[in-house]
């Protein structure tokens, strides 16, 4: 039987900390996290290994060391309201709700919007609907952080960001990736990549393809 406490033990020792993770808030919320809980029956002893972990419907929870390094990216505050972008079954903003003051999760699969309310029953408020539009009308954001690679910048969701808020992103694909911090100040936003890593594409943010003549 796997001891998952054990098991929690290690990977903030083994994958967070020692790969200069080192905000207080991140490593204590991912310590606390029970990130077992949140995986299917089936993976769950492989929760807590070094690797993005499947959660079914083509979606995974990120890596935990890329996880927790974009957290400390984000340099989430106690009075902050974050945006937690494909959420799928919900552990992201149970680590992000022990961190900030208020967390909105977004997830467009239905069944893993369902398994994250009640994953996140009185901890974060679950919205279904496409990740690419946001939830604007919870806005604007501190924080806008998302679970996986996009190819591009997101205005969309850039535009749901308050003055001074961060978005955090892995830019680019599942074998090679950068992770991005975009910042908006004065109404302009700009950007600086932070590390790299590859990460799960999350759907709705393809660049569509154009005729070529």
């Amino acid at each position: 039987m796997t001891d998952f406490a054990a098991a929690r033990i290690n990977m903030v020792e083994n994958q967070v900390r020692c790969n200069a993770v080192t905000d207080f808030g991140v490593i204590a919320a991912m310590s606390e996290i029970a990130r077992e809980e949140f995986a299917p029956a089936q993976t769950r002893a492989v929760a807590y290994m070094d690797q993005d972990l499947n959660v079914g419907h083509g979606r995974y929870l990120m890596q935990p060391r890329a996880f927790a390094k974009l957290c400390q990216a984000a340099a989430i505050s106690g009075n902050d309201t974050v945006l937690d972008v494909g959420c799928a079954t919900g552990y992201s903003s149970a680590v992000l709700a022990r961190i900030a003051a208020k967390v909105v999760a977004l997830e467009e699969n239905r069944e893993l919007a369902e398994a994250a309310k009640a994953n996140l029953a009185g901890i974060a408020t679950v919205v279904t609907g496409p990740l690419n539009k946001g939830v604007p009308d919870q806005g604007p954001y501190d924080v806008i952080f998302l679970n996986g690679s996009i190819p591009s910048k997101p205005d969309v969701l850039c535009e749901q960001l308050a003055e001074g808020g961060r978005l955090v992103a892995i830019l680019g694909d599942s074998a090679v990736g950068h992770a991005t911090v975009f910042v908006k100040a004065n109404e302009t936003v700009t950007s600086r990549v932070v590390f790299d890593s590859p990460a799960q594409p999350l759907p709705g943010f393809e660049i569509a393809k154009s005729f070529v003549f």
